[in-house]
Order: structure tokens, then C-alpha cells, then sequence
């Protein structure tokens, strides 16, 4: 097949399959949703698809003085910024794009979304959506940089930032056995760039949705699908990083990493529930007294490990 064609079709294959997974994410959480309220599974399922046709007839919201094109732009971005972290991700031997600093290209997208969600907040020219905007950054002030600690110790692992390297690098021991801290501090930062769970403080309740309160129509699925679309790509990026990438029996590598994604998906959705939404400076706290040094230590017990084993795993 000709190249140029191979790549257009797997331009389409690729988002399609990424909007794919978090229709199933959100499906799954109004499931648990429905359960809590004590209705059926059922409405749970078609909940998301209800929601998605209510929002395509929905009218999109215009406000005085709102710069429009910034606020579309940190809308529609969520999602792109999903689908190019994506594209380095080993699926088995296969990658999209097999960067040598594909760790960095991971973290690089986490920056833009810093950008993405400040635009939602300021775009809008509200009060509401500045509040959470300026919580976004709060928060995120917090957890960026012990997020790139934890990063590091993977590639400190396997002494490279090219993801194949550090999936080939776990043959014998996945890197979650002996890195249990940069997973954790990784799979939170993972939640809080998502918006979610207990780091949900930029699209609260108690400012009337923050960065998501004057969406509507076409604007607010997009957001709402990019929050999705943002989770399933990280948990999808933990793969390779902790868990082995495609490494597993019967099963080819490819089917392997996307089971892994979906079971990491699954956990993160549940664990929404085991832990309150926490204040951006009591998250400030924490992440500069506890767990800054704690991921610290991680780096520096990989390093020792890589040295008394005379290089790289």
C-alpha cells in the first residue's frame, strides 16, 4: 500500500480509536454513576450517547466581550493534545512516530494542556470560568514538577527517553514493581490534567463548573470528550512506561497494551470515588512535603539499582 495512503489511514484510525475508548470511559462511569443512584446499568450505558445528541442540538453559547477564538481553541485542543500523545505509544513494535525523546514529547503535551485549560477560563470572558482557570494553574503548579521526577525514573531505568527502549527494558520485572511511587505520582498527575476526581477543583460544582460553566452545544462536548480522551491517553502512556508495553501470553503486544490502557482506565474511574476533591494549596502542601521528596528518592533508588547492575535494565 502507498505510504502516503497508509498514513491517512491511520490519521483516521488513530482519533477514531482514541474517541472510541472514551466513549467506553464515560459509558463506564455513568454506570457507576447510575449504580450510586441506584438505577440501572442500563441507563448508565446510553447515558453518554443521550448526552452526546442532547449537546449536538444544543445552541453554543455566545457571551459580550468572550475572545471566541481562544475559547475554541482550548475546547477543540483537549482532544488534539490526546491524540499527539498517542502517537508515540508502542502499540507491540508498532509506534506512530518513534521519537528518540518520545518521553519528552509526552511531557511537552501535559504543557500545552496547561495552556489549553487556561484558555478555556479566560476565553470565555467570565467570572466563573476564570476562577477555574487560575485553579487549574494553581493545581497544576503542584504536581508539574514531581510529574517529570516521576517521569525520569523510568528513563533512568532503561537509560533512554525512547519509549520502545524503556518497554524492551521491562523483559524481566515491569518497571511498577520496583518504581511504585513514580506510578502513583504519575497516575494522580494523570487525573488532575484530566480535571478529575479529587483534582476536579477547575470544573468544581462550587463555581458552578469553573472553565465549563458557559460551555454549551458543540463546545462543551468537546470539552467533555477531551477530558475522556486526555485519561484514556495517559493511562495509555503508563503502559510502556510501567507495565511492560505490549509483554504478555497468546495475545499479540498490540491487543496487549490497549487491554492494559482499558483496565488502567477502569481503575482511575473508580478510584474517583475513594477520595475527596482537594483544595489547590492543601495540594501544594502535600505535593511539596510528602511527595516531592518521596519521588525524589524513587530517582536516586533507580539510579543505585542501574549502577550496581552496571547500566541500564
Amino acid at each position: 500500500m502507498d505510504s502516503t495512503v497508509t498514513g491517512a489511514l491511520w490519521a483516521l484510525i488513530l482519533p477514531f480509536g482514541l474517541a472510541v475508548a472514551a466513549l467506553l470511559a464515560a459509558a463506564g462511569n455513568a454506570v457507576l454513576d447510575s449504580r450510586a443512584r441506584g438505577l440501572s446499568a442500563t441507563a448508565g450505558m446510553v447515558a453518554p450517547v443521550r448526552e452526546t445528541a442532547r449537546l449536538l442540538r444544543q445552541q453554543r453559547r455566545t457571551l459580550p466581550g468572550a475572545d471566541s477564538l481562544l475559547w475554541r481553541i482550548g475546547g477543540a485542543g483537549l482532544a488534539v493534545a490526546a491524540v499527539l500523545k498517542v502517537l508515540v505509544i508502542p502499540f507491540g513494535n508498532f509506534t506512530f512516530a518513534d521519537l528518540p525523546t518520545g518521553l519528552v514529547w509526552f511531557n511537552a503535551m501535559d504543557v500545552l494542556l496547561w495552556a489549553l485549560w487556561w484558555l478555556l477560563g479566560w476565553g470565555a470572558n467570565s467570572g466563573w470560568s476564570l476562577v477555574g482557570g487560575y485553579r487549574f494553574l494553581a493545581q497544576a503548579l503542584s504536581y508539574e514538577l514531581p510529574l517529570m521526577f516521576a517521569l525520569t525514573a523510568p528513563a533512568v531505568g532503561a537509560g533512554s527517553l525512547r519509549l520502545l527502549d524503556i518497554q524492551d527494558a521491562q523483559d524481566g520485572l515491569w518497571f511498577v514493581v520496583w518504581m511504585p511511587a513514580a506510578f502513583l505520582v504519575y497516575a494522580a498527575s494523570v487525573v488532575a490534567f484530566s480535571s478529575w476526581g479529587p483534582f476536579q477543583t477547575a470544573t468544581g460544582r462550587d463555581a458552578a463548573g469553573g472553565v465549563i460553566a458557559e460551555l454549551s452545544g458543540v463546545d462543551r462536548l468537546l470539552v467533555l470528550a477531551g477530558r475522556y480522551m486526555v485519561l484514556v491517553a495517559g493511562a495509555a502512556f503508563a503502559v510502556p512506561l510501567f507495565f511492560g508495553g505490549g509483554s504478555g501470553p497468546w495475545l499479540p503486544g498490540s491487543v496487549w497494551v490497549i487491554v492494559k490502557s482499558l483496565a488502567l482506565v477502569a481503575v482511575f474511574i473508580t478510584a474517583r470515588r475513594l477520595f475527596p476533591t482537594l483544595r489547590p494549596e492543601r495540594l501544594a502542601e502535600i505535593a511539596l512535603v510528602l511527595v516531592m521528596p518521596l519521588v525524589l528518592i524513587q530517582v536516586a533508588v533507580a539510579a543505585v539499582i542501574v549502577v550496581v547492575n552496571g547500566g541500564a535494565l
